[in-house]
């Protein structure tokens, strides 16, 4: 069983709402989860080094072919003429860091990424072999207000390496997958303790590991970026908002709504569990491309590129679940893949061997 079993039980009456299962009516939330893969690895990052070549550390993207160095501040879908994404009008670009194996002599090699489970019907997603899965919830259809364009933000700190609260404990996690086939999947993302950790896990996870980050919730309604992407954006006056709920009032300062944004990307560990190549001292040998070997600065950014009005139409239908949802049109995972961008920095990145450093960090 899937977590995606516990939606339909504890949204009660999601199944008759809920177009995919023949029913309709009713203001029930709504989550697209979708699949993208990857457009690049490469070593830039547009929006907190717009223009640099190369940034500091190398990032997986997803999303819409406007992916470069510098990008627009205006509307990235006008930019764009193609996507990863499943549905078709989502020229928005997702990126996060890689992890990394650091093996008992020093050396590196790049952790291969797997598709997500099937879930919702959704067999583009099992098919993007890496890349991100994205998730966009509604919690309350109707009185969500999506992004607009021009909008961006990033979340999580890449030089965090220790943190004395726990409050973000729900919002950046890692699952350890207790077995094949996403063993032990059965809780919300970052709501089982028996499996998810804020830090990289400390043991082998027979299935591998699983990243999720969740966005704040609440929009200053002004802004569409800040300086340091993060200032126009903020979590309920109670604090972050669980995957799938509401969550307290928006501040008075950030009385918007927005979507509930999630990234989740599977790491496919499961080569690296020989605990004979792990350090030494015994030690979990995962490493995010930052250099950071604890995980608690993993991090995300996001460039909103929808197409219109497209976004905000989802969000307020009542009942999506899955990669369907009323008009927006979606694609084939072939077509989705004939989707790219020149890789601009040509270094060795360690997908196919072992290098001496990650790249950026000597």
């Amino acid at each position: 069983m899937h977590w995606s079993t516990l939606i339909l039980a504890l949204t009660t009456g999601l199944v008759d709402a809920a177009p995919q299962f023949g029913g309709g009516g009713g203001a029930r939330l709504t989550m697209l989860r979708f699949g993208c893969s990857q457009i690049v690895i490469d070593r830039l990052d547009p929006l907190v080094n717009p223009g640099q070549v190369p940034s500091s550390h190398i990032h997986q993207i997803v999303g819409g072919n406007a992916f470069n160095a510098t990008m627009t501040t205006g509307d990235v879908s006008e930019k764009a003429s193609c996507t990863t994404c499943a549905f078709a009008e989502d020229f928005s670009n997702y990126w996060t860091a890689n992890v990394y194996f650091k093996a008992r002599n020093g050396t590196y090699r790049r952790v291969p990424q797997g598709g997500a489970a099937l879930q919702f019907n959704d067999r583009f997603s099992t098919q993007t072999q890496g890349g991100i899965l994205v998730y966009y919830v509604s919690a309350q259809p109707g009185s969500i207000t999506a992004f607009k364009p021009g909008f961006r933000m990033l979340v999580g700190d890449p030089n965090m390496r220790s943190r004395s609260d726990t409050k973000l404990k729900r919002q950046n996690c890692y699952r350890c997958y207790t077995g094949p086939n996403f063993g032990g999947d059965t809780g919300a993302p970052c709501q089982d303790n028996a499996v998810d950790t804020e830090a990289f896990p400390n043991k082998p996870c027979p299935g591998g590991i699983r990243s999720n980050v969740h966005f704040p919730t609440c929009w200053d309604g002004k802004n569409l970026d800040t300086p340091n992407h993060q200032d126009h954006v903020a979590y309920p006056t109670t604090g972050p908002a669980n995957f799938l709920s509401l969550g307290g009032s928006c501040p008075s300062t950030h009385p918007v709504r927005i979507p509930q944004l999630m990234y989740e990307v599977v790491w496919d560990t499961t080569k690296f569990n020989n605990k004979a190549e792990w350090p030494a001292d015994g030690s979990q040998p995962f490493i995010l491309s930052t250099g950071d070997n604890t995980g608690l600065g993993q991090h995300a950014d996001y460039v909103f590129g929808w197409k219109g009005d497209s976004l905000q139409k989802a969000m307020d239908t009542s009942g999506c679940m899955g990669a369907s949802c009323g008009t927006l049109k979606t694609q084939t995972i072939d077509k989705a893949k004939a989707c790219s961008v020149k890789t601009l920095v040509r270094e060795d990145i360690g997908s196919d061997g072992w290098v001496q450093h990650l790249p950026g960090l000597m």
